[in-house]
């Protein structure tokens, strides 16, 4: 699959990690215009990136390099599964709610106020409601990623908080 971009490519060589929808793939070759990268059966299995189709709006980040303050939440762009994309409506203030759907595997991953990816982008959980998650989506973020193009329905890629993983494990071991 190839990407069209130009910002994230700046210091990107074959090789590099270049997230798209929040997924950690590999920039097999670089054009001027763009990236192209190889997807497994895993990826496409576990992501939405099967769903794309010429034109689709991604979202696109780098890693972030030793010694850079991180700005969010730990992401590593290991997508855990999809959710279902509920709405996304206009608030008096400016500002968007947001209400998606988990899988119910990781809705154990999430708390009030905890840090959860959709589609690589770092967010706060601002409700839960029965497996039903709800976020406050800033003009910011609204006019630079692809959740303005989101519909009812559609999938999203989900990454829940590497250390709630990791708390859960560890409390199984103990018992």
């Amino acid at each position: 699959m190839k990407v069209l971009c130009r910002t994230v490519l700046e210091d990107a060589y074959p090789g590099s990690s270049i997230a798209v929808n929040g997924t950690c793939l590999t920039a097999v070759e670089i054009d001027p215009d763009g990236f192209w990268m190889d997807l497994s059966s895993e990826t496409l299995a576990r992501t939405n990136l099967g769903e794309l189709r010429a034109g689709s709006l991604v979202n696109l980040e780098r890693p972030v390099a030793v010694g850079d303050r991180l700005s969010g939440h730990i992401v590593q762009g290991h997508v855990d599964g999809t959710a279902e994309f509920l709405a996304l409506r206009a608030l008096e203030d400016g500002n968007w709610w947001l209400a998606l759907r988990l899988p119910p595997d990781l809705e154990r991953y999430t708390i009030m106020k905890g840090s959860i990816a959709i589609d690589g982008i770092s967010l706060t959980i601002a409700g839960l409601d029965d497996g039903a998650l709800s976020f406050a989506i800033i003009p910011h973020t609204y006019e630079n990623t692809n959740l303005r193009e989101r519909r009812p329905g559609s999938r999203v890629n989900i990454e829940v908080d590497m250390i709630a993983k990791y708390v859960e494990k560890l409390t199984t071991l103990a018992v």
